[in-house]
């Protein structure tokens, strides 16, 4: 039986072969590789992947779909929201050993310090949380790749002084080294979304700038709040709120500041002894 796309899932099902073997070959997965696919969907990516690595878990929501891949003898399925996946967890269990926590790089392949390759067709409509929510357990990932709605991907690798850039390229790039690696144009799919589609390959940065996630979050969401205006109107405000007496140019727009930047006024603000809101 013909499964039909449910438009609550968001579901757009890759179909076009060429496209599907680019992709295949942009993630280069080899033998043994602990990697994770979600949303497989109909097996598209998923039967090419699992060819290639010997053994593949996935995270499917839809129950009827998930109920087809188990009979997949190279799959592991989990059924549920991705959003509520332990990844930590899930990383335990595909590598043996996962790392625990911090920041310092393990390489695949090494003893006890393998990580995750995630991929995936994300559903659009859900894509940012997703995101975010493999941002809490990034130490645990050796990369991503996505298939995100272009415009998503845009904003993603945008740099400072342009339109795209904002809130979502600076929450990403602190931690990863991203590019757009493909075009996937709305015929691919079956049923066809109303945007242009790409490729976004993920790369934790081995060495990340030690930071508090939650006051980067609050310091970008406040600096972008209103993106037309100077930031001593929003971000100036705020950082005099809380006395903060370090420099910090605020006669710019949000979109005029490097990530590098916002990641040291919010080490700077860290050490003064400020906090996060929600802390």
């Amino acid at each position: 039986m013909k499964h039909i796309a449910r438009k609550r899932f968001g579901q757009h099902f890759l179909t076009d072969r060429g496209i599907i073997e680019d992709i295949i070959q942009a993630i280069d997965p080899k033998p043994g590789d602990p990697m994770v696919e979600i949303g497989p969907g109909l097996a598209a990516m998923t039967q090419p992947l699992v060819e290639r690595l010997g053994h593949l878990t996935v995270i499917e929501l839809d129950r009827d779909l998930a109920k087809q891949l188990r009979a997949h003898p190279q799959l592991t399925v989990v059924e549920g929201d991705v959003l509520r996946v332990d990844f930590r967890t899930l990383a335990a269990d595909i590598c043996g050993s996962a790392p625990s926590g911090g920041s310092e790089p393990h390489a695949v392949g090494s003893v006890g310090a393998m990580k995750l390759r995630v991929v995936g067709n994300l559903p659009y409509n859900i894509s940012t949380p997703i995101l975010f929510h493999l941002l809490e357990v990034v130490d645990v990932v050796e990369d991503q790749h996505f298939m995100l709605q272009k415009e998503v991907i845009d904003r993603m690798v945008a740099r400072p002084s342009t339109s795209d850039y904002g809130r979502l390229s600076v929450m990403l790039q602190w931690r990863y080294a991203m590019a757009n690696v493909l075009l996937v144009p709305p015929q691919s799919f079956d049923p066809p979304p109303r945007v242009n589609s790409a490729i976004v390959r993920m790369v934790p940065h081995a060495e990340p700038a030690v930071l508090e996630v939650k006051l980067l979050s609050e310091v970008v969401q406040v600096a972008f709040s209103q993106r037309r205006k100077l930031l001593r109107h929003t971000l100036g405000r705020w950082l005099e709120e809380r006395g903060f007496g370090g420099e910090f140019n605020v006669q710019r727009r949000a979109e005029e500041v490097p990530v590098a930047e916002y990641i040291a006024l919010v080490q700077a603000v860290s050490a003064a002894g400020i906090v996060a809101k929600s802390s």
